[in-house]
């Protein structure tokens, strides 16, 4: 890849970021869609979101998303989006949405967790505080792996620990990652679940991106750098991934106390010129993935 390759910018929209904790959250499907326009407007390239209530079937979820996705795809058809994981044990029901979606021509990525997590942080006494294992038995991890296949969507994938990692290189070396996968590297600071600092995955340290970098060198795949609890761009791995030609992701859902989503993908666009890198377009962000059509 060339120093002047344009970068791709994910902007996740929402999250579990509450309008408690921002005002400028978008929650409800219209202010979603609007929101996803003046990002892609400011040269965002792909839109992940989730819908305001997660307690839903399959069903449900489908329909919230979209009621957020149509608009923006009736003023951007190039946009690339794509929604999160439901709720449920069932993976069947946890990821159901994605079938209506992709058959209606509405996404071209579908998520992919290669691993289980637990989420938390450190409290003030020292020990580990917030209980919750976010839970992807590798059964799962087939599942979505098969569906992607199956509906032609690229890959999004969450690396939050390196044995996520390793659970996508094995499916890469055997030929059965689906095409269009974007290997998404997950650090993470306080603020992401409690107040204290996080007690899952690597803080946003060089030394921690090199460690992926080595374990990915030759494969080929693209890859960007994300921070949970925190501000991605003013941290040194955000300007190391602009300079090896790795890609950005920002937004509410990652960083509850920035700015505005606009305003982190404008970040993401100083940045990158700063190294002569301009921003993708959601097309040539498409080609450099390159992301299957879909079952349209």
């Amino acid at each position: 890849m060339t120093q002047s390759a344009p970068v791709i910018v994910e902007v996740a929209l929402n999250g579990v970021t509450s309008p408690e904790q921002n005002p400028a959250v978008p929650r409800e499907p219209e202010a979603i869609a609007a929101d996803a326009l003046r990002c892609l407007e400011a040269g965002a390239a792909i839109v992940h979101t989730h819908t305001h209530d997660p307690i839903r079937t399959a069903e449900e979820a489908a329909a919230l998303y979209r009621e957020a996705y149509r608009p923006v795809l009736a003023e951007r058809p190039d946009a690339i989006l794509y929604p999160t994981m439901g709720m449920g044990e069932a993976i069947e029901e946890r990821y159901g949405h994605h079938e209506p979606l992709a058959a209606e021509g509405l996404i071209r990525q579908g998520l992919l967790d290669p691993g289980s997590v637990n989420l938390g942080s450190i409290s003030g006494s020292g020990a580990p505080a917030f209980d919750y294992v976010y839970a992807n038995p590798l059964s799962h991890v087939h599942h979505e792996v098969q569906t992607c296949a199956r509906l032609g969507l690229g890959p999004s994938i969450a690396i939050f620990e390196p044995g996520f990692l390793r659970v996508v290189l094995a499916y890469h070396r055997a030929g059965r990652l689906p095409a269009g996968a974007l290997v998404k590297f997950y650090f993470s600071q306080g603020g992401y679940f409690g107040s204290g600092e996080p007690s899952f995955s690597a803080p946003p340290i060089p030394e921690a991106l090199d460690l992926y970098l080595a374990m990915i060198e030759g494969t080929g795949l693209p890859w960007a750098v994300a921070v949970l609890g925190g501000p991605l761009l003013e941290t040194p791995i955000a300007e190391r991934a602009v300079e090896c030609g790795g890609h950005l992701r920002v937004g509410l859902e990652d960083h509850a106390q920035g700015a505005g989503n606009v305003a982190e993908v404008e970040g993401a666009r100083r940045l990158c010129e700063k190294h002569g890198r301009p921003l993708a377009t959601p097309d040539q962000a498409a080609e450099r993935l390159g992301l299957p059509r879909g079952a349209r």
